[in-house]
């Protein structure tokens, strides 16, 4: 058995690699071909050549961990209707490979597939797209969604923050800063407005310089407004750098742990966190699709043919594995309109496809 699991996983190692540098080709091409035309827009910016070819680079582990899922199943199929083909898996059969010890091989070296796409979901891809997006505005401008920018809120003793952040800088660092203070009954006690601030390691945020507005709020006639211009203040506070870029960049992009914190961040701030509970469930169901793509794969490996084209059942992975990946985003978005249960919305495609193979398993294996 040690040496048909071995023939097994060096086959569908060798042809999953091939499948997942093929697609990635394809899409640095294409990522190519969008920074030149990016070349000609900010050739005076200092933006050349060796900068699109580094962002390009910086983006191809996010496309490896989109990929290898759909990689997976079309390498395994490929070689299952290969070994059906050939008559190789009927060989093995008659060498002792039952069914579930079959399951049990594919299973095996899902676990492999498995632990690739998280450590590059998780640790790597999170890392070189924030490095892309930075290299991106040191060269092209900052960091920012819309014209308002990034809105965060934050809960505190005595009193409860709304924080606008416009932007970051390529440092990473945030800028146009506004920050509303009010009390427990929503009244507003100050506001801080700072052109941009530096990420402590305290925790606290360092802003330069500052216009702050105090509200002394009385029931007499004494309210006023104390309006103080200060070199640098110092506002202690839980909101992250991470959290900033959530509420900047993509979620799905960021790591599993960065994404629960946020979550639970908005979540005790009263804030909506849905999207990003789905990002969080996704991320975490998202390597398991590795185990399903090599069931679904298993079952070509039982159809009695000799002659044929092997094309055939390979453009059938193809679209299997699109179907997959489009059912796994529309039912993000569907989840997100809809208020379904985040953990149900993300683990929703993997559910059924697992059915679907299963029942195919049992349909031409085990009936039979």
């Amino acid at each position: 058995m040690k040496t048909i699991r071995r023939l097994i996983h060096g086959e569908i190692i060798r042809a999953v690699s091939f499948v997942a540098i093929g697609f990635l080709a394809l899409f640095v091409f294409f990522d190519l071909v969008d920074q030149l035309q990016t070349l000609s827009r900010n050739k005076f910016q200092g933006y050349q050549l060796q900068h699109a070819l580094m962002y390009v680079a910086l983006l191809m582990p996010s496309h490896l961990y989109e990929l290898l899922p759909i990689s997976v199943l079309i390498g395994s199929i490929f070689v299952m209707a290969r070994f059906a083909q050939s008559s190789e898996f009927t060989i093995l059969r008659t060498g002792g490979l039952g069914p579930w010890r079959a399951l049990q091989t594919l299973f095996q070296l899902g676990l492999v597939f498995v632990t690739v796409t998280f450590l590059f979901g998780d640790y790597i891809s999170p890392w070189t797209d924030k490095q892309a997006q930075l290299l991106k505005a040191h060269y092209q401008g900052q960091i920012t969604i819309g014209q308002t920018g990034a809105w965060l809120r934050e809960k505190q003793a005595q009193s409860q923050f709304a924080v606008n952040v416009r932007s970051m800088t390529s440092e990473g660092q945030p800028e146009n800063i506004r920050i509303h203070e009010f009390d427990n009954e929503g009244r507003l006690k100050s506001m801080t407005l700072a052109p941009s601030a530096q990420l402590m390691p305290d925790g606290s945020w360092l802003l330069k310089p500052v216009d702050r507005r105090i509200f002394h709020i009385t029931s007499g006639q004494d309210s006023r407004i104390e309006i103080l211009n200060l070199p640098e203040w110092s506002w202690q506070t839980e909101i992250t750098a991470e959290m900033i870029s959530a509420a900047l960049l993509s979620p799905d992009r960021m790591k599993t742990i960065d994404l629960f914190q946020y979550m639970r961040h908005l979540a005790a701030n009263g804030q909506n966190a849905q999207r990003y509970e789905i990002e969080f469930w996704r991320k975490v169901f998202y390597p398991l699709s590795c185990w399903v793509m090599l069931t679904l794969a298993l079952p070509f490996a039982y159809l009695h043919f000799r002659s044929g084209n092997i094309a055939g059942y390979v453009f059938g992975g193809v679209m299997a594995g699109i179907s997959f990946y489009l059912l796994n985003n529309v039912f993000g978005f569907m989840g997100n309109l809809q208020n379904w249960q985040p953990w149900l919305t993300a683990a929703a495609p993997a559910l059924i496809y697992s059915l679907i193979s299963l029942a195919t398993f049992w349909w031409l294996v085990l009936r039979q």
